[in-house]
């Protein structure tokens, strides 16, 4: 496929290509409509609120160092042949329960992992490259801004699956209080949508 076929193939999809990379033009409101429709309405899974406030609970004493240091020996593991505190999180039951939305999403949903109060991951559907999303903006701008905060990122070439995608985050409140408790990020193939 030459030059030319790419970029009248990037137009179809409604894409603009600058520089030889294909960019959504308006992206959030599809991924937004995306997550309303088909994430949102899983959100207040009793599985999902368990497991964010069974880990707020464990974690509720740990400081900066002791976060950094979890931090630290996830990404550790993800190079190492043996990773039980990886295998621990994914062999979780909201990891399954995440791994499963992910499948049903016949690839709209490319990953998808939940956060706890204080960025730490608590289930993911695959791994990722660290422990702590608390210093990103993931975490800060749907955590950190409050109930039914929605923050839709960029849109960047995915390496591994070579599609194009965006991250969407929101923050994730117990039903039974109304307070924020965590957040999940998803990561939305914007050519499917």
């Amino acid at each position: 496929m030459n030059f030319i076929s790419c970029v009248a193939g990037a137009a179809a999809l409604g894409l603009t290509v600058f520089g030889g990379t294909a960019l959504a033009q308006d992206h959030v409101g599809p991924v937004t409509d995306y997550v309303n429709a088909n994430v949102l309405p899983w959100l207040s899974d009793p599985l999902i609120v368990k497991a964010i406030n069974d880990q707020n609970a464990a974690n509720a004493s740990l400081g900066q160092a002791e976060i950094d240091t979890l931090d630290q020996k996830w990404r550790a593991e993800t190079e190492a042949g043996s990773h039980p505190m990886i295998d621990e999180v994914l062999g979780n039951a909201l990891s399954k329960f995440l791994a499963a939305r992910q499948e049903e999403s016949a690839g709209m949903i490319a990953e998808a992992f939940v956060m706890d109060d204080k960025g730490l991951n608590v289930g993911q559907s695959a791994v990722t490259s660290d422990y702590w999303q608390g210093d990103e903006a993931k975490w800060q701008k749907s955590y950190g801004a409050g109930a039914g905060a929605i923050f839709v990122d960029d849109v960047e070439k995915d390496e591994s699956t070579q599609a194009l995608q965006s991250q969407v985050s929101i923050a994730i409140s117990d039903p039974a209080t109304d307070k924020v408790i965590g957040a999940i990020t998803l990561g939305i193939n914007v050519e499917g949508l």
